[in-house]
Parts: structure tokens; C-alpha cells; sequence
């Protein structure tokens, strides 16, 4: 197996994403791709994150013209088939992370690279099962309030402060974090030699 990785774009603002991927010595640079991100009538949160992340991917090569690998990623947080996305407000998250305390969630990250030049998409889901204490109203307006979970998908960042509410994970770290590293290696490693990029 090489640990080699061709160089690609990122089709993402997450500095998070930006993180895991310079843990793989993966070389990328970021095009930031926003997508409509509501879902569909009767979509599972599964086929909507591998939908977001393959049409952030897909995007990505437009903008670039085919030049090289686009990788693509969406996370979704879902408790029993209801999708919990990025908090509009503090009433918002407090919602959100009282009804995921005590309980088990699922984070669903879909990673999608395109390669330039290919109609093939190459993609993989990365499913986690995470299970939180229970959250009170005030202890989730307190959270709020240091500004960590805007912007994250069900109100939280596990590598954060908001690892105090984890109580068990069976998954992926990494998917959790908005990038499974595993699901992501496999992929660029499947990237046809040739299309590396500079």
C-alpha cells in the first residue's frame, strides 16, 4: 500500500477538513463550494450527505476546469431519521443539543472525490454511532456562548470543547470531526495515476 496521495482541491472552507488532510500529508488547495443543503422530500440523512458531497465534488472540478482530483465532504447528524445541520441561532442549538442529550445519534460523513477529466465519482459513507450525556438548556445556551458550535452539524465539535457530553463513540474519530480519514485514503488512493494535478 503507498501512503502516497495525489494532489487535490478541496471543495471546502472547513478548516477542520484542512486539518485531517495535512494528517495525511495529503497536498491540497481550497475552493470553497456552498450547495443548496436542504433536503429532499424522503431522503435519509445518509443520501443526503453522499448527494451534498458528491455535488460539492462535482462543482469543485467545474470551477477548476477538470485539472485535478475535487475532494468533496458533507456531514449530517441525525437522531432517529431527523437530521440535525448547523444551528441558525442559540434558540436553535439549545434545541439541538437538548434533544441529542441523552441519547444516540448518528454522524453520517460522505466523501466524494472526482477525478479531472472522469464521469466516475468515487465515493464512501462513513457511519458513527455517538452517545451523549444528558444536556441541559442552561449547560447548551453556555456552550453556545463560546462560540464553538457555530457552524457544526448537530451544535457540536467532538475534538472541542463539546467533547464533554460524549460519553461513548463507535465509529469514526475522524468522521465525526467532518473527515473520515480512513474512508479518505482509500479513496485518493483509487485516484487513476495520471491525474494527480500540480
Amino acid at each position: 500500500m503507498s501512503l502516497v496521495f495525489p494532489r487535490i482541491l478541496l471543495a471546502s472552507a472547513s478548516p477542520r477538513r484542512r486539518e485531517l488532510l495535512d494528517q495525511l500529508g495529503v497536498a491540497h488547495e481550497v475552493l470553497a463550494v456552498d450547495l443548496d443543503e436542504t433536503e429532499h422530500a424522503g431522503e435519509t440523512p445518509a443520501a443526503l450527505a453522499c448527494r451534498l458531497a458528491r455535488g460539492k465534488a462535482l462543482e469543485g472540478r467545474r470551477r477548476d476546469g477538470a485539472r485535478r482530483p475535487v475532494l468533496g465532504a458533507d456531514t449530517v447528524v441525525a437522531v432517529e431519521g431527523t437530521v440535525h445541520g448547523k444551528p441558525q441561532d442559540r434558540e436553535d442549538a439549545v434545541r439541538m443539543l437538548t434533544a441529542l442529550g441523552g441519547r444516540v445519534h448518528q454522524v453520517m460523513t460522505a466523501v466524494a472525490v472526482a477525478p479531472p477529466g472522469a464521469a466516475e465519482v468515487l465515493q464512501a459513507l462513513s457511519v458513527t454511532q455517538v452517545r451523549m450525556r444528558p444536556i441541559s438548556a442552561a449547560e447548551a445556551a453556555a456552550y453556545w456562548d463560546t462560540g464553538e458550535p457555530a457552524g457544526k452539524a448537530g451544535a457540536y465539535a467532538i475534538q472541542g470543547l463539546g467533547a464533554v457530553f460524549i460519553e461513548h463513540i463507535a465509529g469514526s474519530y475522524s468522521g465525526v470531526m467532518g473527515l473520515p480519514l480512513y474512508e479518505t485514503a482509500r479513496l485518493l488512493q483509487a485516484v487513476p495515476s495520471g491525474t494527480e494535478g500540480g
